[in-house]
C-alpha cells in the first residue's frame, strides 16, 4: 500500500498549482492535500484531481487572514459566526472533492482574551462543526502547533487535544499529528504513536528542527514508518515539509512507498 499524500502548499512549488497535481501523480503519489483550496473552484479542482487519478484527503476551514498570521479562527471571541459560515463552505468543498477530513484550526489567542475563554469557544465551535459534518461522513480534526513556531497558538500538545476529544465525546473528532510540532513541543513521538494512534486521522511528516524532509533532521522516519505499519495505521501520511533543495531531490525517503522522482517530465 502507498499511503502517501503530497501537501501542495509545501511541495512542488516549482510548478503552477494545477501542474503540481500532474507531477505528484506521475511520480507515484496517490493523494494530495492543500490547506486552503478556496481560491480554486471546487468543481474545477475536483475535475483536475480526477484527471490524474488522485484523492484529495485534507483541508482546513477558512482560517481568517492567514498571511497576517491568524492561523485559524475557531477559538477567537467574536468570530463565531464567521467560523460557522466557513464550516459550511468547507463542507461544500469536502463533499464536492470527496475529502474526508477538515481541520478546524483554533488560531492565536488574542492578548485581549484569556486562554480559558478561547478554549470554551473552541469547544463550542468544534461541537458545531462535528455535528454539522456528521451527516456528510466528514471528520473534523485538531492539530497542536508547537510554541517554538507560534507561542500563543491555543493548542500546543497532544494531551490537550485528547482532553478536548474526551470532553466533547464526538466520534468524528480526531487528531492531526505533525511530527515537527510534536517533536519540538513534547518529544516522545514513538511513544505517543504507540499510545494514541487510534486518535490520529492524519499523519504529517516534517523533520525538526527546520521542518525539512526525512533524512534532514533529528527523527528516524524509517523507524516511525515501521511503527505505523506494525500498528496498521489506516490514515494518510502527508509530506508536509520544506525541501532542503528541490522537491524532487528531497523525495529519496519515499522510495519505500513506490515514489520515483525520476519519472517526472
Amino acid at each position: 500500500m502507498n499511503p502517501l499524500s503530497a501537501n501542495l502548499r509545501w511541495l512542488f512549488l516549482e510548478w503552477p498549482f494545477y501542474e503540481r497535481l500532474r507531477v505528484a501523480a506521475q511520480i507515484g503519489f496517490r493523494a494530495v492535500d492543500f490547506s486552503l483550496p478556496y481560491a480554486y473552484p471546487a468543481k474545477e479542482l475536483k475535475a483536475r484531481i480526477d484527471e490524474h487519478g488522485l484523492k484529495f484527503v485534507y483541508m482546513l476551514t477558512p482560517s481568517g487572514n492567514w498571511d497576517a498570521g491568524e492561523l485559524g479562527i475557531a477559538a477567537l471571541p467574536g468570530r463565531e459566526g464567521e467560523f460557522r459560515e466557513g464550516v459550511r463552505l468547507a463542507l461544500d468543498y469536502a463533499v464536492t472533492l470527496g475529502c474526508p477530513l477538515i481541520h478546524a484550526a483554533s488560531g492565536i489567542v488574542p492578548h485581549s482574551a484569556g486562554r480559558a475563554r478561547c478554549r470554551a469557544i473552541y469547544l463550542e465551535n468544534l461541537a458545531y462543526a462535528c455535528d454539522l459534518a456528521k451527516a456528510s461522513g466528514v471528520t473534523i480534526a485538531m492539530e497542536p502547533i508547537c510554541k517554538a513556531s507560534h507561542c500563543e497558538f491555543l493548542l500546543n500538545r497532544t494531551a490537550e487535544a485528547i482532553a478536548i476529544m474526551d470532553e466533547l465525546g464526538r466520534d468524528n473528532l480526531r487528531l492531526v499529528y505533525d511530527t515537527h510540532h510534536a517533536a519540538m513541543e513534547e518529544g516522545a513521538v514513538a511513544t505517543t504513536l504507540e499510545n494514541h494512534l487510534e486518535r490520529i486521522a492524519h499523519f504529517q511528516i516534517a523533520n525538526p528542527p527546520s521542518r525539512n524532509e526525512p533524512g534532514a533532521g533529528e527523527l528516524d522516519f524509517d523507524f516511525l514508518f515501521d511503527l505505523l505499519e506494525r500498528k496498521q495505521f489506516d490514515g494518510w501520511i502527508s509530506a508536509e515539509y520544506k525541501p532542503t533543495g528541490t522537491t524532487l531531490a528531497s523525495l529519496g525517503w519515499a522510495k519505500r512507498f513506490g515514489i520515483d522522482a525520476a519519472q517526472t517530465v
